[in-house]
């Protein structure tokens, strides 16, 4: 009988505030020195008591809208006790029995390896939880003179975190990263967090047993821990998979018991920590300090009517203007580049041209200079820029000289257009001029024109843009040229 992966995800996503969940220390602390974002609150200290960050609660309420959760009106926090380095109180504050939404579904899309949609899927929600994230433990190389040691760096303990639970739902690898990234666009999209992998704002525990196909019950299972990347995510899992199943060849089923293991990514292997860890290990209790959560029916409702258009919804409007699946995805995963997009396609209601500057000219330069889109131009900025080109100020091919430099300087397109003079020639009797002066230039071409060769056109115009340096208006050009040529046809 063929086997099958079992999969479910818990996925650990830090809270978009300004402050940590109990306390009123920044949470801008990456890259700060370490353990200079705290406060007694946040280290755990005696005597401290923890407020509630409002703000964090209704960006948790957003995002359990988002995946179809139910919001339940009254919750409470509890007591996680286990013993770590980075957890300074030695317990950590999250939910338990009543947590803050359950219930939820997001549909996503599998893509194959030519970029097109290979079939639906629907992974179901358990639960959503708030609680507040540890701290983070250092390693230091050999040579760093702390070699051998652990370091603790607290600056990130009391972060405002939701875990969203899945039930066993996913059956590949593949799977498990389409639907981890359609939950990243969906915690983006709904502004609940920033969802910055690189800042490890977005992390994931996986569990992975086997089953024979069509089998319904669930056996035990191995967790893999704090994988912080989707290949990360891709490559343990598949990984363990394939552990798994050697193991199940070999003593002719299933683990006997649970247990959790941790990815070592340098080795691209998973390394046994314990084993049969459950609940009652954590020794849960109602949170004495903090009051129940109390969420009434209206501002629930409040906040479902001021949720955005949600990237299922969105990529299908892109579909329509002829966007294929990579610019689609392209245009969901990077919510500045997408806030361009949606500008200039206001502005210009021409999808192709829209996908032409945003997509291929302004996306190029980006990836040219090694920068994101929100260190590039902004939407107003690229906005000034098309205004110049359709006010007649420059040339869309000297816009695309404008829009590279915009890139590379930060600079306006006004300022990028005088410091070029790259303004377009549009008197026409300086175009006149030059029409003259390019008839009399290219004979040879004015003569094939004449002969009924229309293509000699093009050597006349381009020798006219090469004299104005770009800067002759093409339209006026071709205009003023053919009444000229035409005028003289015998």
């Amino acid at each position: 009988m063929p086997l099958e992966p079992v999969i479910g995800l818990e996925v650990h996503a830090q809270i978009d505030t300004r402050t940590k969940l109990f306390c009123g220390c920044s949470t801008e602390n990456f890259g700060a020195e370490p353990n200079t974002t705290v406060c007694p609150v946040c280290m755990g200290h005696p005597g401290t008591l923890p407020v509630c960050n409002a703000v964090a609660i209704e960006k948790a309420i957003r995002a359990a809208l988002a995946v179809g959760c139910s919001v339940a009106e009254h919750s409470h926090f509890d007591r996680k006790h286990y013993f770590y380095p980075d957890l300074p109180s030695g317990f950590q504050i999250s939910q338990y029995d009543f947590p803050l939404a359950t219930h939820g579904s997001v549909a996503y899309d599998l893509v194959d390896d030519s970029g097109r949609i290979a079939g639906e899927r629907i992974c179901r929600i358990h639960r959503l939880h708030v609680e507040n994230d540890a701290g983070k433990l250092m390693h230091p190389s050999t040579g760093s003179g702390q070699a051998g040691t652990t370091l603790c760096d607290f600056n990130r303990a009391g972060t405002p975190l939701m875990e969203i639970v899945t039930e066993p739902d996913l059956r590949s690898a593949a799977e498990a990263v389409a639907f981890a990234q359609e939950l990243r666009r969906i915690l983006l999209a709904v502004g609940a967090s920033t969802v910055d992998m690189f800042k490890g704002e977005m992390r994931f525990d996986a569990s992975i047993s086997l089953r024979e196909a069509g089998a319904a019950k669930l056996n035990p299972r191995s967790e893999i821990k704090n994988l912080n990347s989707f290949k990360a995510l891709e490559r343990a899992l598949q990984y363990e998979e394939r552990r798994l199943r050697a193991l199940w060849e070999e003593t002719g089923g299933p683990l006997k018991g649970n247990i959790t293991v941790g990815w070592i990514d340098d080795r691209e292997e998973t390394k046994l920590l314990r084993e049969k860890e459950d609940a009652q290990d954590y020794r849960y209790f109602p949170e004495p300090d903090i009051p129940p959560l109390h969420c009434p029916a209206k501002m629930i409702d409040d906040i479902r009517h001021i949720l955005p258009v949600l990237p299922r919804v969105a990529r299908e409007k892109y579909r329509t203007l002829g966007l294929d699946e990579a610019q689609t995805f392209q245009l969901m995963d990077d919510a500045p580049l997408r806030t361009i997009f949606d500008a200039v396609y206001a502005k210009t209601g021409d999808p192709r041209r829209t996908s032409g500057i945003v997509l291929t000219q302004l996306l190029g330069y980006l990836k040219a200079a090694s920068k994101g889109s929100a260190e590039g131009p902004s939407a107003d900025a690229v906005l000034a820029l098309v205004a110049a080109i359709d006010g007649g100020t420059i040339s869309a091919n000297a816009g695309k000289e404008v829009l590279e430099a915009m890139v590379q300087t930060g600079k306006s397109a006004a300022d990028i257009i005088a410091e070029k003079g790259l303004t377009q020639i549009s008197d026409v009797s300086t175009i006149e001029a030059l029409v003259r002066k390019a008839i009399d230039a290219n004979a040879d071409a004015v003569a094939k024109f004449k002969a009924g060769k229309t293509a000699a056109l093009g050597a006349i115009v381009g020798w006219m843009m090469k004299e104005s340096k770009g800067q002759a208006d093409p339209k006026l050009v071709h205009e003023i040229l053919q009444r000229h040529l035409s005028s003289d046809i015998p």
